[in-house]
């Protein structure tokens, strides 16, 4: 694999498929459920960590007057807004860092 490639759901679930012997549409229901709690836990707040991996998080980012659209160059109000944010575990740092060495 490539800096370049795209790794998708359903790549994932041809990868899932390929190692286990599993019915193809079960592990799209399984995948398909765990973005939906995912989703869910953050839309309620919670912080998802996921060992080895990282974790995930909702944060409030702070409106401002005076920001700038960068295409027209115009100056354009932003309300207070939550942002998703992904902090990568020790793990997968340490898998980036020696990626390209």
């Amino acid at each position: 694999m490539g800096a370049n490639t795209k790794l998708t759901k359903a790549g994932i679930i041809d990868n899932i498929y390929e190692e286990l012997d599993l019915d193809r549409a079960d592990i799209h229901k399984v995948i398909d459920k765990l973005f939906d709690n995912l989703k869910t836990a953050l839309n309620d707040d919670q912080i998802i960590e996921l060992r080895g991996f990282g974790t995930f998080e909702i944060r409030t980012r702070k409106g401002r007057e005076k920001a700038r659209n960068p295409r027209t160059g115009e100056i354009v109000p932003v309300s207070t807004h939550g942002v998703a944010v992904f902090r990568p575990g020790k793990q997968l740092k340490e898998l980036a860092w020696n990626l390209r060495s």
